[in-house]
């Protein structure tokens, strides 16, 4: 197919009015015709994959013409990074909507619920593989859109205050994020990422160190990085619990992907050339960042009850292992576990999500001091539950632990070349992985096998049959993942990192 890259985006956009007139027939009619549009869209991006391990420059791209003033086109690209956040958003995305059938059964207006998020659908996928930077920035601002109606209109009782932080704070971000690609413009005259990596070799550095602030900040917003992060904890809290798991596995990790994508692929190397001690100050700022908001994020998870702000505090802990990561390049191998963690993250926080959604739909609960012996109570959910938590902890053979091993491999490869600013951050990123595993283990304790708490009703539940297959598919990945890592590791070492060093 001529297109493939756009027909993932135009097809679930275009759906968006169908859906919608589905959902007024039946709201599992508009959930089936999402889950087609997800498994197509999956099947569209995975004939590219031969092209990306093989083909030249590893990328599989497609042009068409835009706007000549802008001297760019309407590209599209999928490299080894672009495609795996693609399979990651396509994989939740179905998972979530598997889970909505019966979780979001009885709500009001699920044609309007269905119909956002194919409008979600298409929003991240083109975040990930646009190479304008218009046309990335275009997407960046859709996905907010269906994301704020969805946590507004079906979150719990404070969600549209919830919402309003959320646009706001992600908003505010965008600000910043459209002012470097206006700056990017005016020095390169080009919009092209790939075009204007090469052009800002030659530009003023002075410049070019501004605009790595800016976009790197609007990013970190979305990354809810310490301290930009308090719009995340409210916005997981109230979201209804598919949206939670779109929230924390896929919208924050575009914020990620973004940082890798434009700020340390597109930008830095210029000031690598051009200015290499801020580079490297820079690089130092990103660790200092990431072990804040590991350590924060775990502290406070360590001592919340609310189920899902658990959690929430735990995806900003596990933003500062990514930002850790970052700091790292270009040292090929912990970018490699940087993007690896950016997935396995992905999956693991969704599968805990919609886990959460599972108690709490069940027993009407949110704070995890009213728990207790839910394991025999609730085996699908203990089991999915348990393993998004170890995983999350950075226990094998879960999906975070390859990851994370990759990314300290690196921290300790970096250090052996004469990097000793990394001994503290890593060393301090070791202890945090205690804090990770101390407050998974408290949820696991309390909620599936602390005691039963009086007045519970001690029959086994039995999930409703979408709910169980949503956490199902996320949990076999988990593991899957964590056991053989390697499609998505030959697929991110097509990217080549460490030649950026020689620049």
């Amino acid at each position: 197919m001529p297109y493939t890259l756009l027909a993932s985006v135009l097809i679930p956009a275009l759906s968006f009015p169908f859906v919608y007139l589905a959902g007024k027939k039946s709201a599992k009619l508009a959930a089936l015709a999402i889950t087609l549009i997800t498994i197509a869209g999956l099947a569209l991006v995975l004939t590219t994959v031969p092209t990306v391990l093989n083909g030249p420059n590893n990328r599989y791209e497609e042009f068409l013409g835009w706007v000549p003033f802008f001297n760019s086109s309407l590209s599209f690209f999928v490299d080894g990074i672009s495609i795996s956040m693609v399979i990651l958003t396509l994989t939740i995305t179905l998972a979530a909507v598997l889970f909505s059938i019966n979780y979001m059964a009885g709500k009001k207006n699920l044609a309007a619920y269905y119909a956002l998020t194919a409008l979600l659908i298409s929003g991240l996928v083109g975040v990930f593989i646009s190479s304008n930077l218009l046309l990335f920035y275009f997407f960046w601002e859709l996905m907010i859109i269906p994301a704020y109606f969805i946590l507004g209109n079906w979150g719990y009782k404070d969600s549209y205050k919830a919402a309003f932080k959320f646009f706001i704070y992600t908003h505010a971000g965008a600000i910043f994020i459209i002012l470097g690609i206006g700056g990017i413009f005016a020095l390169t005259n080009t919009l092209d990422i790939f075009q204007a990596a090469q052009l800002l070799m030659g530009a003023n550095a002075e410049w070019v160190k501004w605009i790595l602030l800016a976009v790197t900040g609007g990013f970190a917003v979305k990354m809810a990085i310490v301290p930009l992060h308090s719009w995340l904890p409210d916005a997981y809290a109230e979201a209804p619990a598919p949206m939670s798991a779109l929230l924390s596995g896929v919208l924050t990790s575009a914020g990620a992907y973004a940082v890798i994508r434009i700020s340390l692929l597109t930008i830095l190397p210029s000031l690598t050339f051009n200015s290499a001690v801020f580079a490297t100050y820079f690089l130092y700022g990103l660790s200092i960042f990431g072990v804040v908001s590991a350590f924060f994020g775990s502290f406070v998870a360590l001592r919340e009850t609310d189920i899902k702000k658990v959690m929430a505090y735990s995806s900003i802990s596990h933003m500062g292992y990514i930002v850790f990561g970052f700091s790292l390049f270009p040292t090929q191998i912990a970018m490699d576990g940087t993007v690896l963690q950016i997935i396995t993250h992905g999956i693991s926080k969704g599968l805990f999500f919609l886990s959460a959604g599972a108690i709490m739909s069940q027993l009407a609960l949110r704070n995890i001091k009213d728990m207790g012996g839910l394991a025999g109570k609730m085996p699908t959910t203990a089991t999915t539950s348990i393993t998004a938590a170890l995983s999350l902890s950075g226990t094998p053979p879960f999906a975070c632990f390859i990851s994370e091993v990759l990314i300290f491999m690196g921290a300790f490869q970096a250090i052996q070349a004469g990097a000793g600013f990394f001994i503290v951050p890593t060393a301090l990123m070791l202890v945090s992985t205690v804090l990770s595993l101390a407050y998974s283990l408290r949820f696991i304790s309390t909620v599936f096998f602390g005691p039963t708490k009086p007045g519970m009703d001690l029959k086994r539940i039995r999930l409703p049959k979408f709910m169980q297959a949503g956490m199902v598919i996320l949990a076999v990945l988990v593991v899957v993942i964590g056991i053989y890592p390697t499609f998505f590791i030959h697929l991110i070492e097509t990217v080549p990192f460490w030649l950026l060093s020689l620049v």
